[in-house]
């Protein structure tokens, strides 16, 4: 069966390593971008001139619409989908509770949550045998700040990652007997632009200290998890969620 990937958010960072690396192992790989389509263009370029298939995907995730055109899109463009990587997400500026608005909280919860379901729910649509799929594999990309609160920085976007801890553990149950194994992944400090995007450029160096093994991890190293967990060495594994976050 021809494999077809999905990455929401596969422009920069974690997606981008997974992306080149799911094309590495054989994957036909559509790389989803919300606004960055230079960024976007570039992983697909990089993969065709190894040889790979690709293609880029414009959608934001958190707009139901765009989500149902994207996959309508990955349909006619790589074929059936067999793997759906739900990286894409969003963090903010340092804060507390107490000072957070409910439009940081709602476009924080859009994205990280609903656009995961409904990119999960569209993904079962199309592997699960009851809907006549041939199986296949979502890993749901959380952060360790679902176990540790992320307190005085932004216990929203822990908080949201939590509910993608719930999601897979669920889902994964749902789907068991249909062909479809759910897992995550959940990074710790790892050395991206995310940080930048939420006004911390240095956070994973000065972070490093508070890793038991004393460094930032790299994109390369979650990406390594997502694949072997979209693939069939991991064949017995659903509804877990591993953490690639240094002893943290």
């Amino acid at each position: 069966m021809h494999a077809v990937v999905l990455i929401t958010g596969g422009s920069r960072g974690i997606g981008a390593a997974t992306a080149l690396l799911a094309a590495q192992h054989g994957y036909a790989v559509a790389v989803n971008y919300t606004r960055n389509s230079l960024a976007a263009d570039e992983v697909v370029r990089e993969i065709r001139a190894a040889g790979g298939t690709a293609i880029t995907v414009q959608a934001d995730v958190a707009v139901e619409s765009q989500v149902l055109a994207m996959f309508a899109k990955v349909d006619a463009k790589l074929g059936t989908l067999t793997a759906l990587v739900n990286n894409a997400g969003v963090v903010d500026v340092a804060s507390r509770v107490d000072a957070m608005d409910v439009p940081r909280l709602q476009r924080m919860f859009n994205t990280n949550i609903l656009g995961s379901f409904v990119c999960a729910r569209e993904a079962v649509k199309r592997m699960s045998s009851k809907y006549g799929g041939s199986g296949g594999c979502i890993v749901n990309v959380s952060s360790a700040a679902a176990r540790l609160g992320a307190a005085g920085q932004y216990v929203d976007y822990a908080a949201s990652k939590g509910a993608i801890d719930t999601l897979t553990i669920g889902l994964a149950k749902e789907v068991a007997m249909e062909g479809i194994r759910v897992n995550g992944v959940r990074p710790g400090i790892i050395n991206t632009d995310i940080h930048a995007s939420g006004g911390q450029p240095d956070r994973a160096r000065l972070m490093a200290p508070q890793v038991p093994m004393q460094r930032a991890g790299t994109a390369l190293e979650v990406a390594q998890a997502i694949v072997w967990l979209m693939g069939q060495d991991s064949s017995y594994t659903t509804g877990t969620t591993i953490d690639v976050a240094g002893g943290r």
